[in-house]
């Protein structure tokens, strides 16, 4: 009975009803349809690389959906790769906020936070995602960086205590929490820390070593012996040991001690070579930082090379311990000796370019490159320092034709050197006389980086000599004083572009800044100062300025002088022709 009811119920239904749920189930069916055609499109276009049809289907697809947590993930990465991190940040919260149990949009998220500064926020985030995955070392150990930038070391502490009480006790743990509490200044803490892994771990030398090396630090080399001894006997050829005891020397005054220790090492025989350079290194670290007796290291040096004549890492070293002397020569000689022997190390091409560099022999730094270059042909750096030196000596085709080969190899997001790259193609453009590409390129390194005050510099500069676009020039030379005040080169261009749109004042006052900072020892900025003056109605000091800036063109074997010379001799302004 209660079954035919039931079924009377059911067939006394308005006929219409099942019309509108089957209607809007097959709307949503279709649209459901429609967003996977669009999502699925995204994808496909993405692995096949053609990003600007992933970009538009994404942003199709969300229109069908907006609380597609997949497709807002999608587009976030593509507002990351085109730098609109806000864009990005946003996306990545929608697709929390519509997936707030999936761990890789929140880590993406937190990420960029941490990464943009966003402490706060990065906080916060990390706190849920440690909450949710306490067994995770990695979150425990950004969290607790965060804590340390906001100054928040309790907290920091606390977080790696919760990890160390979820994971047990390690040596990555108690080392984190001992450079936290020395970097609050609680000794005690920190060296409780050490000892608590030597009371864990009693067969290895490294932790007595540690606790010795921090009594040594605090001025009590006595109880630093005592745990060093306690590490010979555990380890006695530990290079961690002889460093310290060479230290220990050191610290009572026995510099003939101390460079003992590490010349036995040198001379041990049972050592091998790879720790014989470490304990090198070390030592020669510790004499660096302490700017003492750093002679000492080429006895010591000249005494591992003897023994190990082919082992080019010692030249190498001993390279950059000369340049960090600034002994250019010795050091330029022991890095030859590596990339003749070894063409293919690029550190010691690097190390002679550096050593080039430092010594600014331009010819030197373009056979350094073009050397090095044939062995590494997609390094764009020594593209970059030779088209640099050949600029120097005004050939610049050549140095543009170096530049427009080396930008090729940037990577896209290195964005700072393909600024620096565009920067100056845009300065070799300018100086063989195709303004329209200078200016393009200007423009293209100015997207890199918006802030690069040289590159601004010049192409307001230059738009000043072209009598262009001066408002745009002026703000960005504005830019430039903005970040350095002091700068007379900065003063000079703006002053120039004022003067150039008729502001006379108020160029007079930014070219005397320009003086007044150091630029009365340019030609230029004089040259500039006595036009400045000429217009302010200034005639005899303006020439007195004119008659500067020609005596140090002069000195310096400078030929145009032209119209600087009539400027003098009719006491008139005249433009550059």
């Amino acid at each position: 009975m209660k079954v035919i009811i039931f079924f009377f119920i059911l067939c006394s239904l308005p006929v219409l009803a099942d019309h509108s749920i089957s209607a809007s189930a097959d709307s949503a069916y279709r649209t459901g349809k429609k967003f996977d055609y669009f999502f699925l499109e995204a994808l496909r276009s993405k692995e096949n690389g053609e990003h600007s049809n992933a970009f538009n289907a994404l942003r199709h697809a969300l229109q069908i959906d907006s609380a597609s947590s997949a497709a807002w993930a999608e587009l976030a990465d593509y507002y990351l790769y085109l730098r609109l991190d806000s864009q990005a940040v946003e996306a990545l919260r929608k697709a929390v906020r519509f997936s707030p149990d999936n761990f890789n949009y929140k880590i993406s998220l937190a990420g960029i936070y941490r990464e943009s500064g966003n402490i706060p926020e990065a906080i916060g985030l990390y706190e849920e995602l440690v909450e949710e995955n306490p067994d995770m070392a990695e979150l425990h150990f950004h969290l607790s960086n965060l804590y340390l930038t906001s100054r928040q070391i309790d907290k920091a502490i606390g977080s790696l205590n919760n990890l160390e009480n979820n994971a047990g006790m390690n040596e990555v743990i108690s080392m984190q929490k001992y450079k936290l509490y020395l970097s609050d200044d609680r000794k005690e803490n920190a060296l409780n820390e050490i000892k608590k892994l030597s009371v864990k771990f009693p067969l290895e030398a490294k932790y007595q070593i540690l606790i010795g090396d921090f009594y040594l630090e605090e001025k009590e080399p006595e109880k630093a012996l005592a745990y060093y001894e306690k590490a010979r006997a555990i380890d006695p050829e530990n290079p961690l040991y002889i460093v310290s005891m060479s230290n220990y020397y050191e610290q009572k005054g026995d510099n003939e001690a101390a460079a003992g220790e590490i010349e036995k090492a040198l001379k041990n025989s049972s050592l091998d070579i790879e720790t014989q350079i470490a304990i090198l290194g070390k030592y020669i670290q510790n004499l660096l930082l302490d700017k003492r007796n750093v002679e000492l290291a080429d006895t010591l040096f000249e005494t591992l090379m003897a023994q190990h004549s082919q082992e080019k890492e010692l030249n190498l070293m001993y390279g950059q311990f000369l340049a960090s002397r600034e002994k250019w020569e010795e050091a330029r000689f022991q890095f030859q000796i590596v990339t003749e022997s070894n063409p293919e190390n690029m550190t010691a091409w690097m190390q002679l370019l550096n050593v080039a560099l430092r010594r600014d022999s331009l010819d030197e730094i373009i056979h350094v490159c073009e050397a090095a270059l044939i062995r590494f042909p997609e390094v764009p750096e020594f593209y970059f320092y030779k088209s640099s030196a050949l600029y120097q000596k005004k050939r610049f085709e050549e140095a543009l034709l170096s530049t427009e080969e080396g930008v090729k190899y940037v990577p896209e997001k290195n964005s700072v050197l393909l600024s620096t790259f565009y920067g100056q193609l845009g300065d070799l453009y300018h100086e063989t006389g195709n303004r329209q590409k200078a200016y393009e390129a200007y423009d293209k390194s100015l997207e890199y980086n918006e802030n690069n005050i040289l590159i601004l510099n010049n192409y307001a500069y230059f738009l000043s000599l072209d009598k262009t676009q001066l408002d745009k020039a002026e703000s960005m030379s504005g830019k430039c004083l903005k970040f350095q005040p002091k700068n007379p080169t900065y003063a000079d261009t703006y002053a120039w572009i004022l003067f150039q749109k008729g502001n006379y004042s108020l160029s007079k006052f930014y070219i005397e800044s320009a003086i007044t900072n150091g630029g009365d020892k340019s030609s230029e900025v004089l040259d500039h100062y006595g036009d400045i003056l000429f217009k302010t109605g200034n005639t005899d000091n303006a020439v007195r300025q004119w008659e500067k800036a020609l005596e140090i063109k002069e000195k310096n074997g400078e030929t145009n002088t032209a119209v600087l010379k009539r400027k003098i001799e009719n006491r008139m302004y005249y433009e550059m022709e």
